[in-house]
């Protein structure tokens, strides 16, 4: 069984969502399966169809987010090597044409949300910053062109 990284942030995150679906989703959908089959004839029913539905991909989600909780490996940021860029790593890039600074945290596809500054390791921009050190360009093929990048400091 693969260990799966994931920040202490992410991991509260998972846990959340998958108490939310056992507390709320699950019995709320229960309820609708009971009030449709009260409808009668389950065949031509398709509000008990879209519960069933529901139901399926809730017990889908609950099922992944066990997964994936019960093999998250949880790595506290604040123990990482600040001289090479790793997976939860908080990083200061510099657009070398620009001149534009953005900062960046190399997260797990599951915690990745540009518009919070969390990128996937996965993502063709999180891949090139891995492993890279302060002073260290990154030249990444983007779809509007080729993008250079100076890693400036590991915060």
């Amino acid at each position: 069984m693969d260990k799966v990284p994931i920040t202490p942030q992410g991991y509260e995150s998972l846990k959340k969502e998958l108490s939310h679906l056992m507390s709320v989703e699950r019995p709320n959908v229960i309820k609708a399966i009971e009030e449709a089959r009260s409808h009668g004839d389950l065949s031509e029913n398709a509000e008990y169809e879209a519960a069933k539905e529901r139901q399926a991909f809730i017990e889908g989600r609950v099922n992944e987010l066990k997964y994936k909780i019960g093999n998250a490996q949880i790595i506290d940021p604040a123990t990482l090597p600040k001289d090479r860029a790793v997976f939860a790593s908080r990083v200061l890039l510099s657009n070398v044409d620009t001149g534009e600074d953005v900062r960046y945290q190399l997260v797990g596809p599951d915690e990745s949300n540009v518009n919070e500054g969390r990128i996937s390791v996965a993502s063709p921009l999180g891949k090139a910053i891995l492993g890279r050190k302060p002073g260290d360009e990154i030249t990444l093929e983007a779809p509007g062109g080729k993008r250079v990048y100076e890693l400036v400091e590991i915060l």
